[in-house]
């Protein structure tokens, strides 16, 4: 089933974040162990599409953004939480990651930028706050919260 495969994957990536500091080295660990041009990467991003077809992933809607909660912290990732969301040439409600944020970026058509970044993971540390943007194409952010915390702040 592609949930259980789902959350496997999600279960590894979990697993290898462990406790560490979400900073440029996590950043590399990641773009490494989990690479774009790597098989779960790859998974990951056709798990992202099969749960949205299938409705499991991204059941709500609002200002251009698909968006859900995939996995609560203290489950399957750990004490992470994973939302995914699909955005395309759109600005995105602004947000402070109060424990930090790691995301996958995985395009779905033309060339997608997240923040200015290509397909990849990266990670923003604690105390980080954006508007999230893409441009340039269509594409899934898949992250994880630490404690699954979030604060959006309507500006």
């Amino acid at each position: 089933m592609a949930l259980t495969e789902f959350l496997e994957i999600i279960h590894d990536i979990a697993k290898a974040i462990g406790d560490q500091p979400l900073d440029s080295n996590l950043n590399t660990l990641l773009n490494d162990r989990f690479s774009r041009k790597g098989e779960k990467f790859s998974r990951l991003s056709a798990l992202c599409a099969q749960g949205e077809a299938e409705g499991w992933l991204m059941q709500r809607e609002g200002g251009g953004v698909k968006f859900g909660r995939a996995v609560k912290p203290g489950t399957d990732a750990g004490r992470f939480s994973v939302d995914v969301v699909r955005m395309k040439d759109v600005v995105g409600p602004h947000h402070i990651h109060t424990t930090g944020e790691i995301g996958a970026i995985m395009p779905i058509s033309g060339k997608p930028k997240f923040d200015g970044m290509p397909e990849g993971w990266y990670v923003y540390p604690p105390g980080s706050d954006h508007n999230p943007t893409v441009t340039g194409g269509d594409a899934y952010v898949l992250y994880l919260l630490p404690d699954g915390k979030i604060e959006f702040t309507g500006k």
